[in-house]
């Protein structure tokens, strides 16, 4: 268990959070969210005492251990990734040594009957049981699962750290943190590093985790699925709700309704009051009245409004400059680098004018190189790409944040590439990048993750274009600005390539995925959850296929492939009757209801119904209606569950 009372942290004089308290039970699996720069990142530092707060306290349940992923990987390890990812049962293994030491020195004792000898068989029973609670016997297969589902080859395992990226570094830092089975998790943004597939297995893992989770994350789909508790962090406070992030969304605009509705008839009631307080003050008549009043408001509880950072983005995009029909298109592309050739092999792909397609697939598989082919910085190898007639490139590089000079203020780095009438406008554009006139006097290197990504996203509007080009746009952008820039996108008439594994925000954005895999693009109709469904699907008749094949190994006999396509094409038959039966039922059921509702209320009215009543219709009526319901119920109930 963390508890937290009145804690409090001021950088610069200012304070970032004030007289902050909650309690995070032993289950709870809690989300922070609040805009950039609330305090997120800053309370998981100071859970891991990393921070120290300005006052108020923190006590951890003691014996409890705490795993803590940040945002940014601090150094690079030596290590294979296997070596790295086994070095998080150090406990274990230093349990082992102990548990040798102890056995051998029994195997030399001969003072079997002493009390130093019972001691060392107690002591060695008590490590062999914590041994088994921590998993040392299933130390390899632990590792081996934990990395592949951080997206991990079996042939990487042995590669050196080194040779990875930053992000696949930090899926190493992850998987050793769910390898210790700490007590308590806190994640910083772990989404920002994983891919669909990654990120769907860590839903998984931590949805059943057994352990109190706190994390940082601005992918709802991801919180919806982890989190059962939402605490909000806005203006120095804190909101606590008792659910997941969507539903805390619902209840947080229906607790400020429900306040503002409260805080205006009090405010009418005041002003009533005040009112008559003043239009009787000097009669001596109602001067008890008055009184009685004057202490009615000094004991009145008055309401108040919570306050929330409601601040956000605001912005769309350039017009797009007509195109020809063809944007892009290549034939036989074959690109890699020196130290990587071949990352993609014969790929034919043709983007035409207002197309809008996804980009998905593992780390590593293609995506960014296929763009950085297409806006021109990486040549290909064999084959051809072209762009269109006309076409303009707006590029947001999934490294943009890092490509902006540090030493440069927030309003150079737009000026210096703002030309003719945007430049008087350059305020204005950062300033519905909320950035205020103070802010803009602010070096780049000093700016928040968030704050980077919105200068970035400000400087695509300095010029139209009409093939937009975004890689990982919203890893550092909070709720608000990813719903603003998804919006835009909506807006937005040109054609769009989007690269990204935010399946919230990449939902309705797009007509057609391209999966990046083995070397290859796979393109799928639909949009991401329709790609995903039918990956699902393909992974399961995989499974299945697997299974018949082993079933026909045993000497059983198997389907072929066109009786298993009638199979399956007759599930699907077999399913759509299904619904339309539960809806027919479900509309039989309501017109039923109303019957019997109906007749109740012709029963409770003998005098207008009396003829009815003595002849026994109207009671025949009703159980008539009553059986039938009960029988279409029991008939949806069955089909339910089937």
């Amino acid at each position: 268990m963390i508890q937290i009372n009145k804690l409090s942290v001021n950088f610069t004089g200012d304070f970032l959070f004030k007289d902050v308290s909650f309690v995070a039970g032993d289950k709870d699996r809690i989300g922070l969210v609040g805009h950039n720069g609330a305090g997120k990142s800053t309370l998981l530092k100071i859970i891991n005492r990393d921070l120290e707060p300005a006052s108020g306290t923190m006590v951890i349940t003691s014996g409890h251990r705490v795993g803590y992923l940040p945002q940014e990987l601090a150094g690079n390890s030596p290590l294979t990734v296997w070596d790295e990812a086994v070095s998080a049962f150090s406990e274990i293994q230093d349990m082992e040594r102990k548990m040798q030491r102890i056995s051998n020195e029994l195997a030399e004792r001969t003072d079997y009957e002493s009390e130093a000898y019972a001691q060392l068989t107690q002591q060695l029973s008590d490590l062999n049981d914590r041994y088994n609670h921590l998993g040392g016997n299933t130390i390899e297969a632990d590792t081996e699962k934990v990395l592949a589902g951080m997206g991990f080859l079996r042939e990487e395992f042995h590669q050196p750290m080194s040779s990875f990226s930053n992000g696949w570094q930090m899926r190493v830092c992850l998987a050793k943190i769910l390898l210790q089975k700490p007590e308590i998790i806190l994640l910083d943004e772990p989404t920002n590093h994983l891919d669909i597939e990654s990120i769907q297995w860590l839903e998984d893992y931590l949805a059943n985790y057994d352990g109190c989770v706190i994390l940082v994350s601005h992918d709802r789909a991801f919180l919806d699925r982890v989190t059962n508790r939402t605490i909000e962090i806005t203006l120095g406070n804190i909101q606590d709700y008792k659910c997941s992030y969507s539903q805390y969304v619902e209840q947080r605009l229906e607790r400020i309704e429900s306040q503002q509705s409260a805080y205006e008839n009090q405010q009418q009631q005041i002003a009533q009051i005040e009112r008559f307080i003043e239009r009787f003050r000097y009669k001596a008549t109602k001067a008890r009245q008055v009184q009685s009043r004057i202490k009615m408001l000094e004991k009145m509880d008055r309401i108040a409004v919570d306050e929330y950072d409601n601040s956000s983005i605001s912005f769309k995009f350039p017009p797009a400059p007509h195109s020809g029909l063809v944007v892009v298109e290549s034939k036989n592309l074959r690109l890699g680098y020196d130290t990587k050739p071949g990352v993609l092999k014969d790929v034919d792909f043709r983007l035409e004018r207002g197309e809008r397609v996804a980009f998905v697939g593992r780390n590593g598989e293609g995506k960014s190189t296929m763009v950085k082919a297409i806006v021109g910085s990486l040549p290909a190898e064999s084959g051809e790409l072209q762009l269109g007639y006309q076409v303009v490139v707006g590029y947001y590089a999934q490294n943009q944040t890092q490509l902006l000079n540090p030493e440069k203020t927030v309003f150079e780095t737009i000026d210096d590439v703002a030309v003719g009438d945007i430049r008087p406008k350059i305020r204005t554009i950062l300033g519905s990048f909320l950035f205020d006139t103070e802010d803009t006097e602010k070096k780049v290197k000093v700016l928040s993750g968030g704050e980077k990504a919105r200068l970035a996203l400000a400087k695509l509007l300095l010029s139209p274009f009409n093939l937009l080009i975004l890689d990982e746009p919203t890893n550092h952008l909070d709720m608000p600005s990813k719903d603003v820039l998804k919006n835009a996108l909506l807006q937005y008439e040109g054609s769009l390539i989007l690269v990204s594994h935010d399946r919230d925000f990449l939902q309705g954005l797009t007509s057609k995925v391209y999966e990046f895999k083995n070397h290859q693009m796979h393109a799928f109709t639909g949009d991401v959850y329709d790609f995903l469904a039918q990956r699902k699907m393909e992974t399961l008749n995989e499974l299945q296929s697997r299974n018949v094949a082993a079933t026909s190994a045993s000497g059983e006999k198997v389907s072929s492939n066109k009786e298993q396509w009638e199979q399956k094409k007759q599930r699907e038959a077999d399913d759509r009757k299904k619904k339309n039966r539960l809806r027919k039922l479900e509309d039989e059921l309501e017109l039923l209801q109303r019957l019997l509702t109906g007749t109740e209320e012709r029963l409770a009215n003998p005098e207008a119904n009396a003829d009815a009543i003595a002849s026994g219709e109207l009671y025949k009526a009703y159980e008539s209606i009553k059986a039938d319901i009960e029988a279409k119920e029991m008939e949806w109930l069955e089909l339910s569950e089937s």
